[in-house]
């Protein structure tokens, strides 16, 4: 068996996975992390991740990229224990997952125009597969690696948000545990990539207060007025002592990344006010970082 070398003490030596769903924006993350330094390989058979790894460590390679995808799917089965076998070796392995709903997927196909690399059946057979069924077939097989993995929701981003949430998770500071907050509207769907939702649409609405309606939940009128509603500050506070409670299970467990999403009806007001609020609350401890969809999406 090959062994990798340790790598630096200065924690510089990662490797960064990037998978997901045909369609979510895999290309896309691993042109930022380029332009971020990394030296980057795209549909790396799995079977060879050890070899080249070993090889760039020996060029002096620290940040290194790959991308895994379905089109390797015989060889996914072996992803998980390499991976596993790799970080007991010393190697600071991330994983993002990039997903999207399925009608996300289905309009950029048709836009673009690309085939699935599920749409054709077995070899020699004459039917296409739907593309439904094919983003189907390609989530059950990707069902193991998305569960240990980073995921971010694309459905709603556009390619240079999509940037910035990749170079936000890979550059947050070391630690056991990183915390996303992010803020969203329920009108626009749940994100995909949450590991818990908070709903904070029964909180008093700055909306109906006209000189609060076009401003948002990060300016001090909003928060000024929301401070003061007894009802946010009980909501704020147990979800606080949930994840008090809870974090700890999650750092046991070895996680990387925790989603904690809060929405309210746009996505403006209160669910952006609770987020800020939250992760004020967390930063002395854990390397935080905050998302507002609907209000990112609108720069």
């Amino acid at each position: 068996m090959n062994t990798l070398p340790a790598p630096l003490a200065s924690g510089e030596n990662e490797v960064i996975l990037i998978t997901g769903i045909s369609g979510s924006g895999k290309s896309v993350a691993l042109h930022a992390l380029e332009d971020a330094g990394y030296f980057c390989v795209d549909n790396l058979p799995p079977e060879l991740l050890r070899d080249f790894l070993q090889l760039e460590h020996q060029r002096f390679t620290h940040r290194v990229a790959v991308a895994v995808d379905v089109r390797t799917a015989a060889s996914l089965p072996h992803l998980l224990p390499l991976i596993d076998g790799l970080r007991s070796e010393g190697v600071r392995i991330r994983s993002l997952f990039l997903d999207a709903s399925d009608d996300a997927l289905v309009r950029r196909f048709s836009e673009t125009r690309r085939p699935h690399p599920l749409s054709s059946g077995p070899a020699g057979g004459d039917a296409a597969r739907a593309l439904v069924d094919a983003i189907r077939l390609e989530r059950d097989l990707l069902a193991d690696l998305r569960e240990v993995s980073t995921v971010i929701d694309t459905s709603q981003l556009r390619p240079a948000l999509l940037r910035s949430w990749v170079r936000s998770l890979v550059g947050a500071r070391a630690t056991a545990l990183t915390l996303v907050f992010e803020s969203f509207a329920f009108k626009h769907g749940v994100p995909l990539d949450a590991d818990y939702v908070f709903d904070v649409r029964v909180l008093p609405n700055p909306h109906y207060v006209r000189e609060l309606r076009p401003l948002t939940g990060r300016d001090a009128p909003v928060a000024d007025y929301l401070a003061q509603q007894p009802e946010v500050l009980e909501m704020l506070e147990q979800i606080n002592g949930f994840l008090e409670r809870w974090l700890p299970a999650f750092e046991e467990d070895q996680r990387s990344y925790l989603t904690v999403a809060v929405g309210c009806t746009g996505g403006q007001h209160r669910s952006v006010y609770g987020v800020e609020w939250l992760a004020r609350r967390f930063a002395d401890r854990f390397a935080t970082l905050v998302r507002h969809r609907e209000l990112d999406a609108r720069n």
